[in-house]
């Protein structure tokens, strides 16, 4: 199981980034420890950490020079794009569908339809 200590040595930012991780792929919690989809996992993660964290111009959502203020995104924007897609494939082609995952009901007439593949 990941943990945020694997994460960022912030703790609450580390908590919100797997958080997020975890909602975009819920399986991430399944990979054994130490393993490669693991490994791959926590490096996704911690990439997104580090882009969090500094906050650079790449996370300003709006900028005004009047009372110098700036507006960042929040933290599930660091996600968007290759990180998102990376953790989703990590999970397989079902999850990153977004598909259902259960099993087909073989007792009811719907299980009729589909004969070759569920019966």
């Amino acid at each position: 199981m990941i943990t945020h200590d694997q994460i960022g040595s912030d703790e609450d930012l580390a908590r919100e980034v797997l958080i997020i991780g975890r909602d975009i792929a819920p399986c991430l919690d399944s990979f054994p420890d130490g393993s490669e989809q693991q490994k791959d996992a926590i490096a996704i993660l911690r990439r997104v950490y580090k882009t969090a964290a500094a906050r650079g111009s790449h996370l300003i959502k709006s900028q005004a020079i009047g009372p110098a203020r700036v507006e960042y995104a929040d933290i599930a924007s660091a996600f968007d794009g290759q990180p998102r897609r990376a953790l989703r494939a990590l999970c397989g082609a079902s999850s990153a569908a977004g598909l259902p995952v259960g099993s087909f009901p073989n007792e009811r007439p719907i299980a009729r339809l589909w004969p070759e593949r569920y019966g």
